[in-house]
């Protein structure tokens, strides 16, 4: 089983040009995302996190659902959903405000220990904040890091949920000890500053940098390897670093990011990229289902 650990929220993305342009609600954040696109990979999927009981709340519980992930870590509140107002450029790319100040997914709490079936946990933005709650998911990394889970981490960082980049930026750092792998775009290695050589020194095995257009570069300690992205016709570009995400983990498997040879990491590479342009293909975190990527 693969748990996504994290925010869940209401993306509302604009319809059409213009800063009037009517917002469309879908389903989304980080975590959320990848939970759904490793359902739809066929991944037995978990997600971990705290969702509203409110109209919202119950409409991103039906996502998991249909996507076949299982629901059983995840808590309820009253609070309302998180809302993300998203900005989409003339070249398909995302920026997002957020509506965050007392809802329910940054009220979650440690959860007890987590099912003998679970081998790997990825955890990612929002989540890794907002507070009290960024503490609990902290806590649940190095807990499951202790016992042998694979861990991957997507600091996809959102700037202007962060009241102190300098202290962000420690403690991104203060967690790399209990990450396997880490994912991050050019856009967030810019922000957090620092080389891949350096974060592999600090604990992950391998770390992969997403480049938009130029592709997906996967770094460890012997290997560099590259792969092209796909051409494909952009709608948007939201949910494609959470289905990366997602493809990493579904396709590794049981192996570790250690064990795996050049020739495999291209292949992992390149099925992550397939997986990532369907989704940049359509406005929306909307997934690919494994039968699309055949």
């Amino acid at each position: 089983m693969i748990v996504a650990a994290g925010e869940s929220l209401i993306d509302l993305v604009p319809e059409g040009a213009g800063p009037l342009s009517a917002l469309v609600p879908r389903r989304g954040g980080g975590p959320y995302n990848t939970a759904v696109a490793l359902g739809r990979l066929g991944a037995e999927a978990a997600f971990c996190s705290r969702v509203s009981t409110d109209a919202f709340g119950e409409v991103l519980l039906d996502g998991l659902r249909a996507a076949g992930v299982t629901t059983g870590l995840v808590q309820r509140g009253a609070e309302p959903t998180t809302l993300a107002v998203a900005s989409v450029g003339a070249d398909g790319s995302a920026g997002y405000s957020f509506y965050a100040e007392g809802t329910a997914d940054r009220l979650f709490e440690l959860p007890g220990p987590l099912p003998d079936a679970v081998r790997a946990i990825a955890f990612g933005t929002c989540s890794l904040v907002l507070e009290p709650g960024a503490g609990a998911y902290d806590a649940l990394l190095r807990r499951e890091a202790g016992r042998g889970v694979l861990t991957l981490l997507d600091p996809n960082v959102r700037p202007g949920l962060i009241p102190d980049a300098d202290a962000h930026r420690e403690r991104f750092l203060g967690r790399l000890p209990y990450v396997s792998l880490l994912k991050l775009s050019e856009e967030d290695a810019g922000w957090l500053g620092g080389a891949p050589a350096e974060w592999l020194a600090a604990g992950p095995s391998a770390v992969v940098l997403t480049r938009g257009s130029e592709g997906l570069t996967v770094f460890t300690g012997e290997l560099t390897v590259s792969v092209p992205a796909v051409p494909v016709s952009v709608a948007d570009t939201i949910g494609a670093g959470d289905t990366v995400n997602a493809a990493l983990l579904h396709g590794l498997g049981s192996r570790s990011p250690a064990a795996l040879e050049a020739d495999e990491w291209a292949d992992l590479l390149t099925f992550a990229a397939r997986a990532a342009a369907v989704t940049c293909s359509r406005p929306g975190a909307e997934p690919p289902y494994a039968a699309e990527l055949e």
